[in-house]
């Protein structure tokens, strides 16, 4: 239910509506002359009831119904985005409770739009908040929610392919890191650090990347989980490096802290790099078999993990003279998927894919 730590005439003309009471009605309700609801319609944020009148507007509020509370909450977030004077109002008293609740909800709705790629819905509702809020208008709970925030921005800028500059997954991160240092959270910067490696890693910086992992495979600040995920982009790293028979066993510890942890999404996630691993080192034959594991299990409901299986998939079958035409059209239904979620990396790394082959075989003749 919502609630109100300080009434100003903004809330309470929001509730006057949820209650769908005229000012005569509502003055009445409340026991008050009408030209102070009068005064709270016409001055709204400027003006603030007295001690007991609070007291008054929360019993009110209280007393109210879920329908009421619904209506209140959505007229609030309406009129607030509407008056001139909202940037001194949240100076002066910060967020309100039903605000954190909302900010809550809402990034719990980006964490399933970015699974989904819904790039757009998920920046709307971070820009939503992030734009409404500085750091240091708010307490802690309000500093927590805007480094989840700036993180997630961090995913979807990472997700899209914005890796280095300003506007760049990198630099989200290293903001919401700070914000989570500031806080004395260890494990959410320990997880910031880990993604700031793999935006490493997709930058170029291979041998750093992997030193990074390194390190926080054994770092107590993480949950095992996220340890596995460092051993298991440690062995991507190397392998990108052309170092694939280390990167396998690598691999194959993170795939066994998988099973023993039950996570068949992670689990799928290794197999097909253990794919990619093998395919570097020229056994095709395993290659294959670890890409049909990885195709076979987990969850591809994603947009982003159907691409990656299907680059991994078709990598491989390009690498055999015999399969090279399944892999083109394998390749090409990726890069469809791909183009239409704007999944930018993925893209980058299906061109990269085509002219390594291209430059191996030639020129294909059509």
């Amino acid at each position: 239910m919502a609630t109100v730590h300080h009434w100003t005439g903004l809330e309470a003309k929001a509730l006057r509506l949820a209650l769908r009471l005229s000012v005569r009605a509502y003055a009445e309700r409340l026991g008050l002359a009408v030209a102070t609801v009068s005064k709270w319609e016409s001055k709204l944020a400027a003006t603030e009831p007295r001690p007991d009148t609070q007291a008054i507007l929360d019993t009110a509020l209280g007393r109210a119904d879920a329908a009421v509370h619904m209506r209140f909450e959505t007229l609030l977030s309406e009129m607030t985005g509407s008056v001139a004077t909202i940037g001194r109002r949240v100076a002066s008293s910060g967020p309100r409770a039903w605000e954190y609740e909302s900010w809550a909800d809402d990034l719990d709705r980006v964490v399933v739009s970015l699974s989904r790629q819904n790039f757009a819905f998920a920046d709307s509702l971070l820009t939503r908040w992030l734009g409404r809020f500085k750091a240091h208008e708010l307490d802690e709970k309000g500093l927590y929610l805007f480094a989840r925030s700036t993180a997630l921005l961090g995913d979807l800028k990472r997700d899209q392919g914005v890796v280095l500059g300003p506007l760049s997954a990198q630099h989200s991160y290293a903001g919401a890191r700070t914000v989570f240092t500031q806080l004395d959270i260890p494990r959410r910067v320990a997880q910031l650090d880990l993604s700031i490696a793999v935006v490493t890693e997709m930058s170029g910086r291979l041998e750093v990347a992997a030193r990074n992992y390194e390190s926080l495979a054994v770092d107590d600040r993480l949950s095992r989980r996220d340890r596995a995920r460092a051993r298991l982009w440690v062995g991507t790293a190397l392998s990108k490096d052309g170092e694939h028979d280390y990167a396998t066993r690598v691999m194959q510890t993170a795939t066994r802290e998988f099973e023993d942890l039950t996570e068949p999404d992670d689990w799928s996630v290794a197999h097909q790099k253990l794919a990619l691993a093998r395919r570097g080192a020229g056994d095709l034959s395993q290659a294959l078999h670890f890409i049909d594991i990885a195709r076979s299990s987990g969850t591809t409901d994603s947009p982003m993990q159907r691409v990656r299986l299907d680059t991994a998939h078709g990598h491989i079958l390009l690498s055999d003279t015999a399969t090279q035409d399944d892999g083109i059209l394998v390749l090409d239904q990726a890069a469809k998927v791909a183009a239409q979620y704007g999944l930018v990396h993925q893209l980058r790394s299906i061109e990269g894919v085509k002219a390594m082959s291209e430059g191996l075989t030639g020129p294909r003749q059509l």
